[in-house]
């Protein structure tokens, strides 16, 4: 039977996750590949030795030990980062050994060098690991849906985000509450801000664009926005009006151009995604052929994330022995056919809007307000004012129908000037109903 030999560069959580996952599937690999898949090489400055399960595979702290040794088929980093992390890559890929990589924040803003140089040196990029942990997301759209024109991505693809939003949903508790909880409990990072402020959602949502469009999409491309001014207040007032509040990746196609954001969005109750709770993730394709697609499952840990791995290996292990690398194009579209994105304009973009504003109790308010959303052709879905008792400022709530976000701000900004507002203005998108986001 042909052996497969890996090299690993990263033994932490998910190298762990991986490394067992090889051990413990060894036969089911084996039935299914036709190869013995084996981990050879292990680097890792953090580490002085392997567990004992892995003391046939070979230990070093220096990385280019992996490179030099001519028997390794597959180099596999998670180290995570921008460098060292590209370099090992590219000397890597130099080698001629194929790689797989589960970082994102790398894919997101280096990748389109690295794709190229794997092109260049016939060799393939699994990079299975780096949206959804285990969930088979970037399979299913380079391969599963390979006949459809995709019309839009729109996923929760944070758990850490989706946690604490879930907790402030169910039990009304504040931001910085649910944060310090979820650090405690080893959700999130002692430095969440990836997490909280949406910039590990649009590395993800940048990598399934790239795919999903044939474009070569950049982090910058990708307008972002966090969760940390969500105050438990909108969340109650998002279930009045029969929404929950999600922070979502959101991109649609139009043709000529495509829209990249992420940020809190208003989701309607009945729909899909605002049923995923917890620290699960999920992605909703839609195709022109298939229609809607829902994946769902745990966007994180070792051993989801280390199946996710494994699987890239396993898959580049059976072109090996078939003779078919790149079977499959890394990026789903043939390298000649990848281009420069256009992206939407945010200041184009076209969606509900949620409104809160606070205001002093008075004669005139609420025509004043409702002036300024008229001259920037905001029309008004429903509305809701609540009192905070006597000599206390009001909170005005509204939604909207569809708005530019250009008149948006702009109405926002004015409104906010107004001599009877006491605190800036909370504006949280609405998710577009229309499946296909026209």
């Amino acid at each position: 039977m042909r052996e497969i030999q890996v090299g690993l560069i990263g033994f932490g959580t998910v190298g762990q996750g991986l490394a067992r996952t090889l051990l413990q599937q060894k036969d089911l690999i084996e039935q299914r590949s036709g190869a013995t898949v084996l981990l050879s090489r292990v680097a890792d400055i953090n580490h002085d030795t392997l567990p004992q399960e892995f003391q046939e595979t070979v230990f070093s702290k220096d990385a280019n030990d992996i490179f030099e040794d001519p028997q390794i088929d597959i180099v596999v980093e998670l180290i995570g980062g921008i460098e060292p992390a590209k370099s090992f890559l590219l000397k890597a890929i130099a080698k001629g050994k194929h790689v797989v990589s589960a970082n994102k924040a790398l894919l997101s803003t280096h990748g389109r060098e690295i794709f190229s140089a794997a092109a260049a040196n016939d060799v393939e990029v699994g990079f299975e690991a780096s949206v959804g942990g285990g969930m088979p997301v970037i399979k299913s759209l380079k391969e599963g849906l390979i006949a459809n024109t995709i019309l839009s991505i729109r996923g929760i693809m944070n758990g850490t985000a989706n946690y604490i939003l879930t907790q402030m949903t169910e039990h009304g508790y504040a931001f910085a509450d649910v944060l310090r909880d979820a650090q405690q409990k080893g959700f999130a990072e002692a430095d969440p801000t990836y997490d909280i402020e949406g910039i590990d959602t649009a590395h993800k949502l940048a990598i399934l664009m790239t795919i999903a469009y044939g474009k070569h999409v950049h982090l910058d491309h990708v307008t972002t926005e966090g969760i940390s001014n969500i105050h438990p207040i909108d969340i109650e007032f998002a279930r009045e009006f029969g929404y929950r509040i999600k922070l979502l990746a959101i991109s649609h196609n139009h043709g000529s151009h495509m829209e990249a954001r992420v940020h809190p969005t208003m989701v309607p109750e009945s729909h899909m995604l605002a049923n995923i709770h917890g620290a699960f993730n999920a992605i909703q394709f839609t195709g022109d052929i298939v229609g809607d697609v829902l994946l769902y499952g745990q966007g994180a840990g070792m051993m989801p994330t280390g199946s996710a791995v494994a699987a890239d290996v396993i898959d580049i292990g059976r072109n090996i022995i078939a003779g078919s690398v790149n079977r499959v194009p890394s990026l789903s579209y043939l390298p000649e056919n990848i281009s420069t994105p256009d992206i939407t304009p945010m200041g184009e973009l076209e969606c509900p809007y949620y409104f809160r504003i606070t205001a002093v109790d008075q004669p005139g308010v609420l025509s004043k307000i409702t002036g300024v959303f008229g001259r920037h052709g905001i029309s008004i879905k429903s509305m809701i004012q609540k009192s905070r008792g006597k000599g206390n400022p009001v909170f005005i709530v509204f939604r909207s129908h569809m708005a530019r976000e250009s008149e948006v701000q702009k109405a926002i900004a004015e409104i906010n000037a107004l001599d009877v507002i006491t605190d800036p203005t909370v504006t949280i998108r609405g998710l577009i109903e229309d499946k296909n986001g026209h």
